[in-house]
């Protein structure tokens, strides 16, 4: 079972309710729901949130509670960035 399928069975919502008032299909439910592989789009998110009467932000932090950034290295803002206007004008002058 997905993270989505543990939030609705734990709130105990009824799947084929939300893909009526979704507009999702069961089928398509039923993949979220079950389906480790299935890719949960942020529309699909937002509408199921609508759908059970959540705020759409809290149920994506619990979908991807898991999800961390990795190397979050901090930068000043005097640091030099790879990219932009700047480093576009020092390679043309090269």
């Amino acid at each position: 079972m997905t993270k989505l399928g543990l939030y609705l069975s734990q709130k105990s919502v009824n799947k084929s309710e939300v893909a009526r008032r979704s507009g999702l299909s069961k089928a398509r439910m039923n993949e979220l729901t079950l389906n480790d592989r299935s890719h949960l789009r942020v529309e699909e998110l937002y509408l199921i949130a609508l759908a059970i009467d959540v705020n759409p932000g809290d149920l994506l932090e619990y979908v991807c509670a898991e999800l961390a950034m990795k190397h979050l290295l901090p930068m000043a803002a005097e640091d030099e960035v790879p990219y932009g206007p700047e480093r576009k004008k020092q390679r043309k002058q090269k």
